[in-house]
């Protein structure tokens, strides 16, 4: 029996109070392509993945969201553009690390929701 390989996120679920609120940020702020909005469901695409915001549908998965780490190519130009439109930043970009001789460079921001983001820039 063959073993289905899984080759990437196909979707990941975001948290929110107020999905209108959440739309314009992660559309207008982010810079994500929001593709429709059904029945108190937003979704936008992000490369192959699609991001879901919405109102958790039970308690049980009333909580924060996990750490998404969007990777652009130059990290500073989208901290200054998301800036501009309002996004707050927690810290400055710092490089976090090397993997031979690319430097990893992030920092993290807050959305309209409480939820705790990242942009991050592989740099050779």
């Amino acid at each position: 029996m063959a073993k289905s390989k899984i080759s990437y996120i196909g979707q990941i679920a975001v948290n929110v109070k107020d999905v209108g609120r959440a739309v314009e940020f992660y559309r207008d702020v982010v810079g994500l392509p929001l593709l429709f909005e059904s029945n108190g469901l937003a979704f936008l695409q992000c490369g192959e993945t699609r991001l879901l915001l919405s109102l958790p549908e039970k308690e049980e998965f009333n909580h924060p969201c996990s750490v998404m780490y969007f990777k652009v190519d130059d990290l500073h130009e989208k901290v200054n553009t998301m800036k501009e439109l309002g996004a707050h930043f927690i810290d400055e970009p710092h490089m976090v690390g090397k993997m031979g001789n690319v430097e990893i460079w992030m920092t993290f921001f807050n959305d309209t929701e409480g939820n705790t983001q990242a942009i991050m820039s592989e740099i050779e």
